[in-house]
């Protein structure tokens, strides 16, 4: 089964929904702008029940289906943008130095609101599809924020699902897998308190420079000497300040930066090691540290059940050739994690072409996916909620 007829008919004017929020960027929470014209759309589509300001600024709508049945599945999109200065030169680029949308939230939060349109056409389903807009998925949690506001109870959601684009995974194409399919993403700040001096004599000194160079270099033993090598962990050291001149040796130096993993107990024994080894080294050196290390995001891990139904509508769609059932898991973070900590569900990835690379800022949705992308919103939900 091909794209749909209808979602090829409304991806012109889906693609001016995306333009429209491409030039006008928001971050994290801050995104009113976008939230309202979500719901303008989904209150134009005739949706049922729309609920604004869950999870801070984010919006769920509800659509009825023509049988009878209480199940809802739920199918979510991010709306926030990100802090870079957009260098495409496209007509619709962002009207806003220092943001602009990077990670292609705006072609997804588009491609649902062409989903829901077509959903509430046809309402070819029993039950109910929740279609949920979430904020701050860029670093702010906004959909730990929706779960913790009570939106699966709410709506009466049993299973929840997500999609991201993909640059280098060809349009038309679909890829997934069972478990883990993102990392764990925790940060940590570190600042070493020393003794600075003259540059001349630094027998008198605590030196935080040298020691927060040890530090770094042996933070990378957790990967290469604790962690089993088949279960991933990644640490890297992000930014290291100190100092203000040629001659003095500081007081103190900080750096900071991540820590990921995909397998909570890896997670757990990366942190214990982490710790253990700066409190090691400053303690031979005399000096101390101030360690802060906060868990984000968890591992984003596809359900069973759930995955097979995505590959299956994936397939339905692109064919099977056409869909990765076993791609590689990937560090980067999601925070559709916490959506699939509640209820059960998947997370799939729907091919961007050959674009620049996410948080680039010359890159730019492939508005040619978003047939692609309403054709699985809809096959989805009628799946799971069949009349």
């Amino acid at each position: 089964m091909p794209i749909l007829n209808r979602a090829a008919e409304l991806q012109d004017e889906v693609a001016e929904w995306r333009r429209h929020i491409h030039a006008r960027p928001e971050l994290l929470f801050a995104v009113e702008n976008t939230a309202a014209f979500v719901a303008e759309k989904l209150k134009e589509f005739g949706i049922d029940e729309i609920v604004t300001g869950i999870g801070r600024t984010g919006v769920v709508g509800l659509i009825k289906g023509k049988g009878e049945g209480r199940r809802t599945v739920g199918l979510r999109a991010d709306m926030d943008a990100l802090p870079l200065t957009e260098i495409t030169g496209k007509p619709w680029a962002s009207k806003t130095p220092g943001k602009m949308h990077a990670c292609g939230h705006d072609g997804h939060t588009a491609m649902l609101l062409g989903a829901a349109k077509y959903l509430a056409e046809t309402r070819n389903f029993n039950g109910n599809v929740a279609v949920i807009f979430q904020p701050a998925e860029e670093g702010g949690g906004g959909g730990n924020l929706m779960v913790k506001d009570g939106m699966m109870e709410r709506f009466d959601i049993e299973e929840v699902y997500g999609m991201h684009n993909l640059p280098g995974l060809p349009v038309g194409q679909f890829a997934t897998r069972k478990g883990a399919i993102m990392a764990a993403t925790d940060e940590f700040t570190v600042t070493v308190k020393g003794r600075g001096g003259h540059a001349a004599q630094p027998h008198k000194t605590i030196d935080p420079i040298a020691i927060g160079a040890q530090i770094i270099a042996n933070l990378q033993m957790i990967a290469s000497r604790t962690a089993d090598p088949l279960r991933s962990v990644v640490v890297s050291v992000t930014k290291f300040n100190a100092g203000f001149a040629h001659n003095v040796i500081p007081n103190d130096a900080t750096f900071a930066g991540t820590v990921r993993t995909l397998d909570p107990e890896v997670r757990t024994l990366a942190e214990t090691r982490f710790r253990q080894i700066i409190e090691g080294l400053v303690a031979a050196h005399g000096a101390e540290a101030e360690i802060s290390f906060h868990r984000n995001y968890p591992v984003t891990v596809n359900h069973p059940d759930e995955t097979e139904h995505a590959i299956a509508t994936a397939s339905a769609i692109a064919g099977e050739g056409n869909v990765n059932a076993e791609i590689d898991p990937m560090m980067g973070g999601e925070d559709f994690s916490y959506m699939l900590n509640a209820r059960p569900g998947a997370f799939i990835f729907i091919g961007n072409g050959d674009s620049a690379g996410l948080h680039n800022p010359a890159y730019d949705f492939n508005d040619e996916a978003i047939a692609h992308g309403i054709s699985y919103w809809v096959r989805l939900a009628e799946q799971r909620l069949g009349l």
